[in-house]
């Protein structure tokens, strides 16, 4: 079996990790859902984005690469929080 080819592109970095950024704030705004959950909803978003849209007819690829999407957002979120609390000089509050 033959390793499928995978080429991250413009639609990866700009505009998918942003979305699922977006949705699960808004998810948590609405829902309320309990905080260990959250990660959990981004990663589930982005194997939806993934399978469904970005990598349709190619559902290996839309695996692999929808578990990049949901990480890469939950990181993006943390690295900009813990930044923004850094320069407020703020500590993150414990849950």
């Amino acid at each position: 079996m033959d390793f499928p080819t995978i080429h991250t592109n413009f639609w990866d970095a700009v505009i998918a990790i942003p979305v699922i950024i977006l949705l699960t704030q808004l998810i948590k705004v609405f829902f309320k859902p309990r905080a260990f959950l959250v990660p959990n909803i981004a990663v589930l978003l982005g194997l939806f984005i993934s399978i469904f849209i970005s990598h349709r007819g190619h559902p290996v690829t839309g695996i692999f690469m929808g578990f990049f999407y949901g990480y890469a957002a939950i990181g993006n979120y943390a690295s900009l929080k813990t930044s923004v609390l850094a320069f407020r000089g703020e500590k993150e509050e414990s849950p």
